[in-house]
């Protein structure tokens, strides 16, 4: 059995290193990678990867939002050059695991059918105090688990999309995100050999802060149009209109709301990635002040009020057009009855005139 796995990465300096040391210590045959035009140094450390023999680099500068095409590309060349038995499209901020404690990724795969096809992989968010910068992966070690409601408040729409997984391929078709392929699922993976993804999005102010420009700037310059509630592009507003760091703030719990949501089975404690991966770059901590999270409650309540404010202007707006939408009706209603009346007398007075005998 051979397992394969692909990444298109940008600018992911602080994690990218690790990610692929923990996927070729699980057992991946053959890393398929395409640098982004990343410039934080990404490029030069995957070199070095490739250089020994450990990756396959691709370099790709465009920024496009390509990432279905180049997935697509990577995943039929670990079929078609690899002979990939399964393949698995990953990013730079995941660390896929099997869910049981103990096998490798290789092992799990190794006893997975391949009739199965494809399957989704759970990917659950991992969360921890905020900082300026570094890796986190020692102190990002709670799965969220809060609800939508619970999400929606520190301005996050819903949890990350399951993954999808499947067999080589030289015909495979990637959507974009990894969260979807063309061929279809044909059954269970076999108890005890499910698989899932510790996804670390949030790492560190400066590390998010560059990944939502990033994003949207490359869907700017895409002939993509992505929905409104694309959580990057609203995040990608946010950082246009100066409000993103104090909700990336809001979004990370301190040490007291993690005590209070583990005991409400809003967080949950795990440590396999921390226990087992270094984090490359260190921490360096948020001041404490709450000013910023303050400062963002105050902009969302402000936010509120006005889209209340526009809402009932629209609402006035509306009512007004409708009464003189109705009082147009109404005068074009009368104005019909007059030139009716005037069509009756006329047709009237014509067969008045045809009658015989009768001289007008």
């Amino acid at each position: 059995m051979r397992l394969a796995m692909t990444l298109m990465v940008r600018d992911e300096a602080d994690i990218v290193g690790a990610m692929i040391d923990h996927h070729l210590a699980q057992g991946v045959d053959t890393l398929i990678v395409t640098d982004n035009g990343s410039v934080d140094g990404t490029a030069e450390l995957l070199e070095s990867y490739a250089a020994d023999g450990r990756i396959v680099l691709h370099h790709d500068p465009e920024h496009r939002k390509q990432q279905a095409v180049t997935v697509t590309r990577m995943a039929r060349e670990a079929a078609t050059e690899h002979g990939a038995d399964w393949v698995v499209n990953a990013d730079a901020d995941e660390f896929w695991l099997p869910r049981a404690d103990g096998p490798t990724l290789a092992e799990v795969f190794s006893g997975i059918p391949k009739k199965i096809q494809a399957f989704d992989v759970p990917v659950h968010d991992m969360i921890g105090p905020a900082a300026l910068a570094g890796t986190g992966l020692q102190r990002l070690v709670y799965r969220d688990l809060r609800d939508t409601a619970g999400l929606n408040r520190v301005g996050l729409k819903a949890h990350a999309t399951h993954d999808a997984v499947h067999i080589g391929d030289p015909d495979v078709e990637v959507v974009q995100g990894n969260h979807f392929v063309n061929l279809e699922n044909r059954g269970p993976v076999p108890a005890g050999l499910e698989v899932e993804v510790l996804h670390f999005p949030w790492r560190s102010w400066e590390q998010y802060s560059r990944k939502v420009r990033n994003a949207g700037s490359a869907y700017e310059n895409s002939d993509l149009t992505p929905s409104p509630n694309h959580h990057g592009m609203r995040d990608y507003r946010r950082l246009l209109a100066g409000v993103l760091y104090p909700l990336y703030l809001c979004r990370h719990p301190d040490a007291e709301e993690l005590e209070a949501g583990v005991a409400a089975g809003e967080y949950r404690l795990d440590t396999r990635i921390a226990e087992r991966v270094p984090s490359p770059v260190a921490d360096r901590p948020i001041d404490g002040t709450r000013e910023p999270v303050d400062r963002a409650i105050g902009l969302a309540l402000a936010d509120l009020d006005r889209r209340v404010a526009e809402a009932d202007d629209r609402r006035s707006r509306t009512e007004a057009e409708l009464h003189a939408a109705r009082d147009e009706n109404r005068a074009l209603n009368e104005q019909l009855g007059m030139l009716r009346r005037r069509r009756v007398v006329r047709l009237a007075d014509r067969a008045a005139r045809l009658l015989p005998g009768k001289r007008w």
